[in-house]
């Protein structure tokens, strides 16, 4: 069976996420994107586990399914073009900063569970280590290496990802508190690893120039901090519609279960290129080199991104594959098309208006992304989306790259060509 995986979310109970962040909320957007497994996020936190457990239950293995009487209120606000199945994973982030080798290391773990029983047990550990209680992602003292042991012996089942391994402050490769393999991070259990996760500043191209990732298979997620960026990052499956499918694909070298990813334009990412962002100082890493790494502006130490420290890392050439490739399709966002089209910013009641009645012509946001027939796209919303949906399809945008946690901004028509377009509209 062929389904889109997120499996990287957060709650409300996670720092800088949105109030809205429920089972609820989720179990609408995913209808609206077109996902249809979607991880829970923060399972350790005591409040959300309890939420897990008063909203869900079982379904297929391993996977649960929000209760009818939560579900019911919510389906009216379902076009009926969008609406399908939304099954939910257990998956938790944890953030360890620990010190190794007289370095102080901050790297964030991804952790899904095949059961409350083994979530709760992982739950139970870190509870008796740190406060699991102030932040659905809690920050523990606690070293990559233990996680990964604690997550093993929960539940031999359990899957254990390093999330966004690129992120410079945050991560098993980043630049400022990472390290320089994976090898180095995990030791001898780091053959228990099957997966990492490129992060939104990175896609697998970059990732595929590391020799020592050839033996994970590449997962994209969101790392949602509200409903709607839910599926900016997702997975293709094909395979069992399950917990032990989602296992197999990963972990089984010859299972082609994982098909694809979909992917943000890495340069769109915050962390992609090198800078100050206070300073205003963006840099491709050539200049970061040029300058010795230092910032013109206020004389310190310039943060290093994800193509810089891919470049520090790398041993194979562009264009060269990993043995577990997978092909994978870059995406903006609708909503960003959209507020484009209009030239406007995407919060605004027009742009989410606009939005929604689209998803009722069409069909789900992934659906209209990837798979729609442009002519479609042009009867139900205009021939300058549909002509940004096609651009988007191939590759055709200008991007100045995020950079010191500043998103990248991306451009699909240059100056004055939707004002073209739009009167050739009016011709016809």
């Amino acid at each position: 069976m062929k389904f889109l995986a997120d499996l990287h979310v957060h709650s409300k109970y996670s720092r800088a996420t949105a109030k809205n962040l429920d089972l609820e909320n989720l179990y609408l957007w995913a209808q609206y994107k077109g996902i249809h497994i979607v991880g829970t996020g923060d399972f350790v936190h005591p409040q959300w586990f309890k939420e897990l457990e008063d909203k869900l239950e079982s379904a297929e293995n391993g996977l649960f399914k929000l209760k009818d009487k939560f579900a019911d209120p919510l389906d009216a606000q379902i076009p009926e073009s969008c609406r399908a199945d939304v099954r939910f994973v257990l998956t938790v982030e944890i953030s360890n900063i620990y010190k190794r080798h007289d370095k102080v290391r901050k790297v964030h773990n991804l952790i899904l569970s095949p059961s409350l029983q083994a979530a709760g047990k992982i739950q139970a550990k870190l509870g008796s280590i740190g406060n699991i209680s102030s932040d659905g992602r809690p920050i523990l003292g606690l070293d990559s290496y233990d996680l990964l042991d604690i997550t093993l012996d929960a539940d031999a089942k359990n899957l254990f990802i390093p999330a966004h391994i690129w992120t410079p402050w945050f991560s098993a490769l980043g630049s400022m508190g990472g390290f320089d393999s994976m090898v180095e991070a995990f030791g001898d259990l780091t053959k228990h690893i099957f997966a990492v996760e490129t992060g939104l500043s990175s896609d697998p191209a970059m990732n595929w120039r590391l020799k020592q990732l050839d033996d994970f298979i590449l997962v994209s997620n969101s790392d949602a901090h509200s409903p709607s960026k839910l599926g900016r990052e997702a997975n293709v499956f094909d395979t069992d519609f399950s917990y032990d499918g989602i296992y197999k694909a990963l972990s089984d070298k010859d299972d082609k279960g994982l098909v694809s990813t979909l992917e943000f334009f890495p340069e769109e990412g915050k962390y992609h290129f090198d800078g100050h962002r206070n300073c205003q100082v963006r840099w491709h890493p050539k200049e970061t080199i040029k300058h010795k790494g230092i910032c013109p502006a206020c004389g310190k130490p310039v943060t290093v991104g994800v193509a810089n420290r891919v470049e520090i890392l790398a041993d194979r050439l562009e264009g060269g594959k990993s043995r577990r490739w997978r092909p994978y399709q870059n995406i903006v966002p609708l909503v960003e098309l959209i507020a484009e089209v209009k030239n406007t910013g995407t919060a605004g009641k027009a742009v989410q208006e606009a939005y929604m009645n689209i998803l009722a012509k069409l069909g789900n946001e992934f659906y209209i992304l990837l798979e729609c027939p442009i002519d479609d796209i042009k009867q139900a919303a205009g021939l300058v989306l549909a002509e940004g949906v096609n651009r988007m399809r191939q590759g055709k945008v200008e991007i100045a790259a995020g950079y010191d946690g500043e998103f990248g901004t991306i451009k699909i028509f240059n100056s004055g060509e939707r004002e073209h377009i739009e009167q050739q509209m009016s011709l016809f």
